[in-house]
């Protein structure tokens, strides 16, 4: 039987965020939005509504709609000499599906992957589940939580098979810049290591323009078919519910080997899941809807930050340049709280939740807690109130 650790965050938010009256600013998803919500973003009153009541709901199309698929080959096609195929895209059930069969195809014993840390849990023990001997390459807060590629040398083995990224940053909100994905490439490229980089949070950027000379491309933008994109509708798009995911690689034997292992789990996404992602997609939606996400990031943001400056006494963070989470560390009486009771605490006397990071991300991240900040702004504004009133009683 495969052992693996509970996943920590996904087991503090089923037990946490159906509390009575919560104010969830643990939530990693740009504010969620309905289907007439979706319907109101479109900019062309003459396209179909997203779902087609009349259509028979089949298995549908196996891989993905071609209408789905070459929406995304075209996003990751944009500003690159050689655009990749509608075939090299395939459709799952959210990027966490997509993650796992990636590592169920590809990853096994003798392996060794090596895996950005903090990130995402499933990023690292899914590989150490499978009998690959992981290693985790370590942001630090020192660094803005940049990856230094120095460190991931001195990590990397003969039988490395897999570098693994999470680009924009979960829990940090940091951005990887172009200089140092170009760095990655070459070095995985001249030992031959596959590159994953799990890019749910794209493109939610907030504090770095695309003019910026080291705005992060997608990672297979780089030329090197080893390097796979994984994506979400659930983050930068607002649309967890519908739970579709995707896969993009140059790399046509990649596609495929995780094409045939999933035969064996969930076949195809639903028809319905496919309707409404290929309708935020297109062209009359997509802009909309990404402008109201970076706009809501932008506003969010600045308020967090407003609040940490005002409590600069017992709060500090790195200040996210992208995606929607930020780590925040509290002190009393110039020590890190116990972040684990600090959250329970707070949730039981304001209602205001959100991660520990100790208990989600790894023990050197005591005293912090990791905040979702791209929720309403109605409800980051009540919750920072509430915890504010929490931090004069209790912190200071």
């Amino acid at each position: 039987m495969v052992k693996i650790d509970p996943f920590e965050v996904e087991q503090w938010m089923d037990k946490y965020e159906v509390t009575p009256g919560v104010l969830n600013i643990a939530e990693t998803c740009a504010a969620s939005i309905s289907i007439d919500d979706l319907v109101g973003l479109c900019e062309d009153r003459n396209i179909p509504h997203p779902l087609d009541t009349s259509t028979k709901l089949t298995y549908g199309a196996i891989r993905g709609s071609q209408a789905l698929r070459e929406r995304l080959a075209s996003l990751y096609s944009a500003r690159v000499s050689t655009p990749l195929p509608t075939e090299n895209i395939l459709i799952t059930p959210g990027a966490i599906a997509a993650n796992f069969l990636l590592f169920y195809a590809l990853i096994g014993p003798g392996d060794h992957v090596v895996c950005m840390h903090p990130t995402y849990q499933q990023l690292y023990d899914v590989p150490k589940s499978l009998g690959a001997e992981v290693s985790l390459w370590k942001l630090r807060k020192g660094k803005k939580y940049v990856p230094d590629l120095e460190d991931l040398k001195e990590l990397v083995k003969e039988n490395t098979k897999m570098i693994i990224i999470n680009n924009p940053n979960n829990p940090t909100g940091s951005t990887t810049p172009k200089s140092v994905l170009q760095g990655l490439v070459d070095f995985a490229q001249e030992k031959g290591i596959i590159i994953l980089s799990d890019e749910v949070y794209r493109p939610l950027f907030h504090g770095i323009s695309p003019g910026d000379p080291d705005f992060p491309p997608s990672i297979v933008s780089f030329g090197y078919a080893k390097t796979i994109s994984t994506g979400s509708m659930s983050k930068a798009y607002s649309l967890a519910g519908i739970r579709l995911g995707w896969i993009a690689c140059r790399d046509s034997s990649i596609i495929e080997a995780v094409a045939s292992a999933r035969d064996y789990t969930t076949i195809s996404v639903s028809q319905l899941d496919d309707w409404v992602a290929s309708y935020a997609l297109s062209g009359s939606v997509l802009h909309a809807l990404l402008g109201r996400n970076i706009k809501l990031a932008k506003t969010n943001v600045a308020i967090l930050e407003k609040f940490i400056d005002r409590w600069s006494d017992v709060c500090s963070w790195v200040k996210p340049t992208s995606g929607t989470t930020a780590l925040v560390r509290f002190e009393k009486d110039g020590k890190p709280v116990d972040d684990v009771q600090f959250c329970i605490d707070v949730i039981e006397k304001t209602k205001v939740m959100f991660l520990p990071a100790s208990k989600c991300f790894g023990e050197e991240f005591k005293g912090s807690v990791r905040i979702g900040f791209v929720c309403e702004t109605s409800v980051l504004e009540e919750a920072l109130k509430q915890l504010s009133l929490y931090v004069r009683s209790n912190l200071l």
